[in-house]
């Protein structure tokens, strides 16, 4: 598990270095706000069809590591091609073969996680494996380290040094992990088939909550940087500082936020969490004086972040049969990544243009709301919590 938290949090890396090193790219490439949107969106696209093509060939071969091994490979190639890139289209070619490797990751690490851990403690699993690594690596030590590169010696060097860490997780992942064995998944649910299991109420919500979620997070990572510098006049540093703070959050939230819902259940927690999501673009928006308040805003708004393991695969692995828990996160994720990952940046990119860098914050803010709505209809799934409501009953 901590193995895979590492390699996916070294993806992130990757994935985010575009975003906290764009006040120095834009300017460069002469990039308007659209077309950083465009970036973005390009990625999610191809990191969509990647997530559910290559989940849903892991469950049929029932073979996971070399997927996580190529895959693993191929982005830190990609991280070069975007430090090479003096185009928007070279860019443009590089973000979308970087999503087509890192897009299967994660649904296929998921798989593994099933396999090896206890039903009681699949949700501290996940959360860990999602979101430990990929926020201390990806949202919290990438802006810190990338942004003095960029300063000392240059945007491009950022993408050149990110790419080595996968190469050593690579070789980690193929001369250490072990190949999980499905037969030790054991569950009493009845089989179902793709159809039967998206008629179940939990995964289409959790479809949805993945379309205004992941939005949410995309619009975020592509905007917040260049409205910090360019209109709340931060410097790059003070800037680098409040990201991290994101990804500090979500590090901790990556044990807390799943841990605290397989005691007391998934529904409140969801619910809370997508209501703290409000305060992070209203707090980065109006909130003036002290840095330190603000800097509490970003990491108690970012509690949001804690509960995307949950209702990725975690809620739908409970809701169905979890042998298809890898097929089920690739398409959970995808119809995120697709819809909410690949039309929200170019939404706030346009509004951006046309409003100021104001409006995707504002974005940011309904995404959330409807969020909140969604969670209201989720059907509990959390073991502990049944099994408490089945010895009440």
């Amino acid at each position: 598990m901590l193995l895979l938290s590492l390699n996916f949090g070294i993806l992130f890396f990757d994935r985010n270095a575009l975003n906290f090193l764009m006040p120095f790219v834009q300017p460069e490439l002469g990039l308007s706000n659209t077309q950083v949107g465009i970036l973005s969106s390009a990625l999610s696209l191809t990191w969509a069809v990647s997530g559910f093509a290559v989940g849903r060939l892991s469950d049929r071969l029932g073979s996971r590591k070399p997927v996580i091994v190529i895959a693993t490979i191929a982005f830190c190639a990609c991280s070069l091609l975007s430090g090479i890139s003096h185009s928007f289209l070279m860019l443009l070619g590089a973000r979308l073969l970087m999503g087509a490797a890192e897009g299967g990751v994660m649904p296929v690490s998921h798989s593994m996680i099933v396999i090896e851990v206890a039903p009681e403690r699949r949700g501290l699993a996940m959360g860990v494996a999602q979101n430990l690594g990929s926020n201390l690596l990806g949202s919290g030590l990438a802006p810190i380290i990338l942004v003095p590169i960029a300063i000392a010696v240059g945007w491009r060097m950022g993408f050149y040094l990110a790419a080595i860490p996968g190469l050593i997780t690579a070789a980690l992942i193929w001369f250490t992990l072990r190949e999980p064995q499905a037969g030790k998944a054991k569950t009493k649910e009845p089989t179902v088939t793709l159809q039967q299991a998206f008629a179940e109420r939990n995964v289409l919500l959790c479809a949805l909550m993945s379309i205004l979620l992941v939005s949410y997070l995309v619009v975020c990572w592509t905007f917040m940087p260049l409205f910090l510098t360019n209109t709340r006049g931060f410097t790059p540093d003070m800037m680098s500082w409040l990201m991290a703070t994101l990804g500090i959050s979500a590090g901790i939230g990556s044990f807390v936020v799943p841990a605290i819902s397989d005691a007391v259940g998934r529904k409140p927690v969801f619910v809370a969490a997508c209501l703290l999501g409000l305060i992070l673009p209203l707090g980065a928006m109006y909130l003036n004086g002290s840095i330190w308040i603000l800097v509490l805003v970003f990491f108690f708004g970012w509690a949001l972040n804690g509960i995307f393991p949950l209702f990725m695969a975690t809620v739908p692995a409970e809701s169905v049969d979890p042998r298809l828990t890898a097929t089920l996160t690739g398409i959970v994720m995808g119809t995120g990544e697709v819809i909410g990952g690949v039309l929200s940046p170019l939404a706030a990119g346009a509004a951006a243009d046309v409003y100021g860098l104001s409006a995707p914050l504002w974005i940011m803010f309904g995404l959330t709301a409807l969020a909140v709505i969604c969670a209201l209809g989720l059907r509990e799934t959390a073991p502990r919590v049944l099994a408490k409501r089945a010895l009440l009953a």
